[in-house]
């Protein structure tokens, strides 16, 4: 019985491996990207780079509020001599010949409050720079969603015609299996040559070797797709094609040009970029603030002050600024004047984009109709020739090269499918509407 247990566990460790080998999931695109956005390392980079910049601002606002501190000090004083009127007023009245007084302790206890006033509006252009960046990194991260997203439907693509062709050259091998077969059956009874046969297994082998590197493709594709949606390894994702036509369906006539949110943060990095210079010029100005205090004193045996409160005004001025500073501003300016290029390219680079994206998806369309017609040629030419070659009027190469142009007009039919649906949504990323043509919610 125990060495019937001892052969048992290996055999569940093996089934147990195959179920993990065949976990399969059925995926929409929808889906997909939804997972990416949420799971990816990409899209948590661009959350923590807004709640960074979030809390810049934070900071920076702070400094418009006053500024309290509060200290004490007790000291132990040794052999202190200390001369003061205080203390000369004091032995005239009660004699020459009056004891030294002990002074051997010093408390002190004080709190100051500044507030500021005034300092060239230093502080209000540096709350608007931060606000800028904040609103900036908002949509860069919007824009970083719609990157993982495109990177979602760029593996599903090749995912999917992937396993397409996959599946196209394992029917294809099935058909040239069974014509091996019938071909060495005919050679054996001298019905056909034996180059006959040897073609026919020849266009097996290749077959076989395109299979081969169709499933090495598709054992990658599906790895990068895991991979990015934090999957585990042994998961096999299943395209739902039927959501995805449904979800193009729905928005086909929706190709209209929306607002590109990386523009939109870098319009607003060029914002704060202006105000910059204007943080640089205000050094130029005074610094004023409120001041205000209080004091507490304790000298023992000669002094005691308590309620000592005051109140005034500070005002300080570098006037080394004069003649620093104008390096500083022209540095801010050159800053700003960067990102105005900035700006122009990246509008030139988005308007070319979304051309060449509409340009693409049109082309696509086109393609797959061609296609459509190709394979119903690719198809009629086969039987054709096929029914010549039953009739022995026609030969093995011609019947051979026939198979393959249908078996090329098929992957050509299929892979255009996928082609239409990435270059579609390739256009609404050109467009700056991929997350809300997919009706993903971005909060």
């Amino acid at each position: 019985m125990k060495r019937f247990n001892l052969l048992l566990i290996p055999l569940l460790l093996l089934a147990s491996t195959h179920s993990q080998a065949q976990d399969k999931k059925l995926l929409t695109l929808k889906e997909a990207v939804e997972m990416a956005v949420t799971n990816s390392e990409q899209a948590a980079l661009a959350k923590t780079k807004v709640t960074t910049s979030q809390l810049e601002l934070e900071t920076t606002k702070n400094n418009q509020y006053p500024s309290l501190k509060a200290s004490g000090q007790y000291l132990r004083l040794s052999s202190a001599h200390v001369d003061s009127n205080l203390q000369s007023n004091s032995s005239s009245g009660s004699g020459s010949n009056a004891a030294p007084l002990k002074i051997d302790q010093l408390v002190l206890g004080q709190v100051n409050m500044t507030m500021p006033v005034f300092n060239g509006f230093k502080l209000k252009n540096s709350i608007e720079a931060s606000t800028s960046m904040y609103q900036a990194e908002t949509f860069a991260e919007k824009h970083s969603k719609e990157e993982i997203g495109l990177q979602v439907i760029t593996l599903f693509s090749s995912l999917y015609k992937a396993q397409q062709l996959t599946d196209l050259i394992e029917d294809n091998l099935k058909t040239a299996t069974q014509r091996v077969k019938d071909f060495k059956a005919m050679e054996e009874n001298g019905l056909i040559a034996r180059n006959d046969l040897l073609k026919a297994q020849l266009q097996e082998s290749n077959i076989q070797l395109s299979l081969d590197n169709a499933k090495k493709n598709t054992a990658i594709a599906n790895y990068r797709l895991t991979t990015l949606l934090k999957l585990p390894e042994t998961t096999t994702v299943e395209i739902d094609i039927e959501a995805i036509k449904r979800d193009m369906q729905s928005n086909l006539s929706n190709t209209a040009a929306g607002e590109r949110n990386d523009l939109k943060a870098m319009e607003l990095r060029k914002a704060a970029a202006e105000s910059s210079i204007k943080i640089a010029k205000g050094n130029y100005y005074p610094s004023l603030s409120l001041t205000g205090g209080y004091i507490a004193f304790d000298l023992n045996n000669v002094l005691t002050v308590t309620n000592a409160m005051n109140v005034g005004v500070g005002v300080s001025y570098d006037l080394a600024s004069i003649f620093k500073n104008s390096k500083q501003v022209k540095l801010a300016q050159s800053k700003a004047k960067e990102t105005e290029v900035e700006v122009a390219l990246l509008n030139d680079q988005i308007k070319e984009e979304a051309f060449q994206a509409k340009e693409n998806y049109t082309l696509s369309l086109k393609q797959s109709a061609v296609y459509e017609k190709a394979l119903e040629q690719a198809t009629e030419n086969y039987r054709i020739l096929k029914d010549k070659y039953d009739n022995s009027l026609a030969d093995t190469t011609d019947l051979l090269e026939a198979d393959n142009q249908q078996l090329q007009a098929k992957i050509n039919q299929a892979l255009s499918k996928a082609d239409i649906a990435q270059k579609y949504y390739e256009l609404q990323f050109a467009n700056g509407k991929l997350i809300n043509s997919l009706s993903i919610n971005q909060n």
